[in-house]
């Protein structure tokens, strides 16, 4: 497969990380956002849905305000590589993980849509890119969350490997 590289001026092939916050700026409401570390400043997305295919997910341990957290890194190739960061316990990460659990070919692109719930709640949905179908699950609030997140990551990582065996291009 050969893949024609653009020249010329362009950003560094570092991911653009989304945060989840059900949040107002300006007047404007936003779900998502970026984070401008150099100038501390939230820049709001206003799309609400990402389309990509997902690669990896990841459970990373931050700090904030002195908080030690564990936020969910939900990692999809697209245009760009995006990283949707959230926290492991809120809404967003296990609405997510609940619909992503059903998944089973991740070779085909998704849909996930970031969708506001009553007061700063953030849910999340997740579709079949193709169809426009919501991959739809149940809540469970007693779901076991670590096992799930193994499961996926097993899926992704057989996902990956059965298009390298199998010859097909990887679209990861």
């Amino acid at each position: 497969m050969v893949t024609e590289i653009k020249v010329g001026l362009c950003n560094p092939p570092e991911p653009i990380y989304l945060y989840v916050k059900n949040g107002e700026l300006s007047g404007e409401s936003y779900l998502w956002y970026h984070y401008d570390i150099n100038n501390q400043t939230t820049i709001p997305v206003q799309q609400t849905g990402l389309t990509g295919y997902i690669s990896d997910l990841k459970l990373k341990t931050t700090e904030f305000r002195g908080n030690i957290n564990t936020k969910l890194d939900i990692v999809v190739r697209a245009d760009e590589i995006y990283v949707v960061r959230t926290g492991i316990e809120t809404n967003f990460a296990k609405t997510f993980l609940l619909a992503v659990s059903l998944v089973q070919d991740f070779s085909k692109p998704l849909i996930i849509a970031a969708i506001a719930g009553r007061e700063n709640v953030v849910f999340c949905r997740l579709y079949d890119a193709a169809t426009k179908i919501r991959i739809h699950s149940e809540w469970n609030k007693d779901a076991d969350w670590p096992a799930i997140i193994d499961s996926v990551q097993t899926n992704l990582q057989t996902s990956k490997n059965s298009h390298i065996v199998s010859g097909e291009p990887i679209l990861f």
